[in-house]
């Protein structure tokens, strides 16, 4: 699951008929606002990236919406991929020999290819 926060900005005179789509729409969850500045804060709970930034572009294209930026954003996914390269034994023991200067990093040669991962 992915979270994210998100801060709308709209004309304030456009403020309340932004609010009450975030409200009524289903995409988002409403959290603060100031009608003043024509700023809202908003999160967006997704399964994946994909429908996170589906949500993010249904924001941007809402009526009266100038603009609508994602500010944070917590990936499980991610916490589950930095877990496990830091219990990998492979790349974190390479990197502590370069460290302690046992293995001099002019000499470490990459044979991957980053193309293929993309």
């Amino acid at each position: 699951m992915n979270i994210s926060s998100v801060v709308i900005q709209c004309q304030p005179d456009r403020y309340d008929a932004v609010k009450a789509w975030c409200e009524e729409s289903g995409v988002c969850e409403f959290h603060f606002g100031d009608k003043e500045r024509g700023k809202i804060v908003v999160t967006i709970e997704a399964a994946d990236v994909n429908e996170e930034i589906g949500s993010l572009m249904a924001i941007q294209q809402a009526d009266h919406v100038i603009s609508a930026e994602m500010m944070m954003t917590y990936q499980e996914d991610l916490d589950d991929a930095i877990k496990e390269l830091k219990e990998s034994p492979d790349v974190p023991d390479l990197l502590q020999r370069v460290t302690e200067e046992e293995i001099d990093p002019a000499t470490v040669v990459y044979h991957g290819d980053l193309k293929k991962k993309l």
